[in-house]
């Protein structure tokens, strides 16, 4: 296989993760007599341009389908983040009613519902019809497509020329990463400003974030490696934030190459630097993921089968994609943890793929109290401890497995 960014061979291995169905793959009870697609889950990096990256072996229209059961609004941490996030670009780039903002992967309208409070006309790019239709029923203009340059082309034919465009999580899970970021620059106003949201792969490695890594994620993003990305596709990155969301996560801005271009601020620089000096540039600093993740599937094993034996109960809560590729690579079944509660009514009464384990609505918790409760979403464990602070009265424990098994 050849890098999805620049075409060299690819030579260096992150990590082989065995086999497993797509992650988002949720099954309804009449599938569970039929046979899952279970694929090779590899990823590798390109030592030209430092891309880390899926081997493929599925196709985005098979990943984002009509029954995709990924909303957004579900996590009340992450509406509040996409809120404040309204906020600071309305006022930091000067947006109101004369402006044009585009999200691209606006899943169920989680974000824009607050830029068309504020009265500024907006639309949303968003693949997958389960998502879209939520979205539309919030009043929304959706345009159900995968977005790239042809798009982006036809979208300012009709007058949509954007001044902010908005791709929250969704760099990682484009298969043609060169034409999407090509799209931004034919769809950007000279003025226009674009940012994207993504998982750090700093974060990934440093703490051990092995189950980030499935089918729906095409790519695994360094800032060293979104800059050369963007050079290529006629973009410039001129701010970069660090966040806290998804386990530690980057914002960056991104402009026209060919536009009026704004100051690049030091930050940029200094994340490169700070990149360069721990070795993201070099083989070695890969090495320790592959470990560490037989090391968390060994602890997490021992943690359910010990538990077993003492007749306790163990269950999950959050039935995320995370979640998926850590069950399946240590091989967990219903036997062990016996069923994952999730508040996403589109999930319950489903199936977690490969696993098989039963997704029931968060009653559960309450009426079974179970002995321990494995949050899956390791990254909302503050959200998930406020809202289900009650298992504590019956002396239950919240668990988390990465980025070492812990109980709290």
């Amino acid at each position: 296989m050849n890098c999805r960014g620049c075409g060299s061979a690819l030579h260096l291995p992150l990590i082989d993760l065995g086999t497993s169905p797509p992650s988002n793959a949720y099954l309804r009870p009449e599938q569970l007599a039929e046979a899952e697609q279970w694929v090779p889950l590899k990823v590798s990096v390109c030592e030209q341009c430092w891309l880390v990256q899926t081997e493929d072996y599925t196709r985005a229209e098979q990943l984002f389908d009509a029954d995709y059961a990924y909303f957004s609004s579900y996590s009340s941490s992450w509406l509040a983040h996409a809120e404040h996030y309204v906020a600071q670009m309305v006022e930091r780039f000067g947006l109101g009613a004369a402006s044009r903002v585009v999200e691209i992967a606006a899943n169920d309208g989680y974000l824009l519902q607050y830029v068309a409070k504020r009265g500024i006309p907006c639309l949303g790019v968003e693949p997958t019809a389960s998502t879209a239709a939520a979205a539309r029923d919030k009043g929304l203009q959706i345009r159900e497509l995968f977005f790239g340059r042809q798009v982006a082309a036809e979208l300012r034919a009709e007058g949509w020329g954007a001044d902010l465009m908005a791709a929250n999580n969704v760099l990682a899970h484009v298969p043609d990463i060169n034409d999407f970021l090509g799209g931004f620059a034919t769809l950007l106003n000279p003025t226009g400003v674009a940012t994207f949201e993504f998982p750090h792969l700093l974060s990934l490695i440093a703490e051990h974030q092995f189950d980030t890594l499935y089918h729906e994620h095409y790519s695994y993003l360094s800032l060293t490696a979104v800059d050369i990305l963007c050079r290529r596709n006629g973009l410039e990155i001129f701010d970069v934030e660090e966040l806290g969301t998804h386990g530690g996560s980057l914002r960056v801005f991104v402009q026209r190459a060919d536009g009026e271009r704004r100051q690049v601020q030091p930050a940029v620089a200094a994340l490169l630097k700070l990149e360069t000096d721990v070795g993201v540039r070099s083989a070695g600093f890969y090495a320790s993921l592959a470990p560490a993740a037989q090391r968390i599937k060994l602890q997490l094993l021992h943690f359910l089968l010990q538990a077993k034996a003492e007749g306790k109960r163990v269950v999950g809560y959050g039935a995320a994609a995370k979640g998926n590729t850590l069950l399946n690579y240590a091989g967990v079944k219903a036997d062990l943890l016996a069923w994952v509660a999730d508040a996403n009514p589109h999930k319950q009464g489903k199936f977690l793929p490969g696993s098989r384990i039963p997704v029931v609505a968060p009653e559960r918790l309450a009426e079974e109290q179970p002995d321990y409760v494995l949050v899956l979403p390791w990254n909302l464990i503050k959200e998930v401890s406020v809202q289900q602070a009650g298992i504590r009265q019956w002396g239950g424990r919240f668990v988390i497995a990465i980025p070492e098994l812990t109980l709290l």
